[in-house]
């Protein structure tokens, strides 16, 4: 599959779809993830256009892993998980669903089962709340 520069994480990219942005830099962008599997639920991006892991290059992966770790930090510091998961998929048989290579930043609490996808929107007010909190412990 080429890469679609119509899928939605271009669209943030280009400022034509809106998003909780929790970190904008130079190469990466973070924000919350509209279909949140627990509080605090963060995507991180490339600004490069890349479909998943095999299509992007290796200095924007090697920026990519830095920025996720960051802001994995974040939330971690921010949310007060017990735990936390960093989840990238490739293709759709691995259950990517948007085809812009991304990572996921999950907290995980207590009690919460393991899924790969949220079912339902979160409250756009929760997830405004949970990037200011994360932006704060990124300063």
């Amino acid at each position: 599959m080429a890469y679609d520069p119509d899928n939605i994480f271009a669209k943030i990219l280009r400022g034509e779809a809106n998003a909780h942005v929790v970190l904008d830099e130079e190469h990466c962008l973070a924000f919350m993830d509209l279909m949140p599997q627990s509080p605090g639920h963060t995507l991180v991006i490339p600004k490069e256009p890349a479909e998943n892991l095999f299509d992007l290059s290796s200095e924007s992966l090697g920026r990519l892993m830095a920025t996720t770790q960051r802001v994995a930090v974040a939330v971690k510091a921010a949310m007060g998980p017990a735990g936390l998961m960093i989840l990238q998929l490739n293709g759709r048989d691995a259950g990517q669903s948007v085809f812009h290579i991304h990572f996921h930043v999950i907290p995980r609490y207590p009690g919460e089962g393991l899924t790969l996808h949220a079912r339902s929107m979160a409250d756009a007010d929760e997830l405004a709340a949970n990037a200011a909190k994360i932006r704060a412990a990124l300063a």
